[in-house]
């Protein structure tokens, strides 16, 4: 894979699908709702209904933002992106307790108030 930084964009400030990477700021302990950029935060909410994108590479989108930003391999979206584009690939139930945590997580970040708007 090639990553490119255009001239427009700081060194530690890189792009990739348009979606930008902030260097400094991977791997951070909090995410707040107003840090996620809009096309990640669409794709995030989207993973929490009945019926999530079928379409694995946009999960797989969604989980390289949070796995950056985020907690790595250990963040809740990031997992739950990763099981959905599992259970899309091979047509194996999903695991419901990584859902949970899933939902969980967004209200502890702020994405709702309660589970069930997100739902």
């Amino acid at each position: 894979m090639v990553i490119s930084v255009s001239q427009q964009q700081h060194s530690n400030d890189v792009s990739i699908d348009a979606i930008p990477v902030d260097v400094a700021n991977s791997q951070s302990t909090g995410v707040e709702p107003e840090d996620v950029p809009e096309e990640i935060h669409s794709i995030t909410q989207a993973l929490a209904p009945e019926q999530p994108p079928t379409n694995p590479l946009v999960a797989l989108k969604a989980a390289r933002w949070w796995y950056i930003h985020g907690t790595g391999g250990t963040d809740p979206v990031f997992q739950w992106a990763i099981e959905w584009t599992r259970h899309l690939a091979t047509d194996r139930p999903s695991d419901v307790n990584q859902f949970d945590s899933f939902l969980d997580y967004l209200v502890t970040v702020g994405f709702a108030d309660e589970k069930a708007a997100l739902r």
